[in-house]
């Protein structure tokens, strides 16, 4: 038996095999599976913040004031 691991994604409760595997496994009649879920990690505040400054979220009808406008 031969052992392949990868992390995968899950879709509706399928696992998404990734590309550079799918052609091997495409082949075998059966397989063992053995899943560890990663558990969801705490979000700090200071990790949304920081996810926002690298993505920041596109909210129509609002526009960024300039410094002296948030001066005055």
């Amino acid at each position: 038996m031969i052992t392949v691991e990868f992390q995968a994604k899950v879709k509706n409760g399928v696992i998404v095999i990734p590309e550079e595997y799918k052609q091997e496994l495409a082949t075998a009649n059966t397989v063992k599976v053995t899943v560890l879920k990663q558990p969801k990690q705490q979000i700090l505040e200071t990790d949304i913040l920081a996810e926002l400054m690298r993505n920041p979220i596109s909210v129509p009808e609002v526009r960024s004031i300039t410094r002296d406008e948030m001066h005055d």
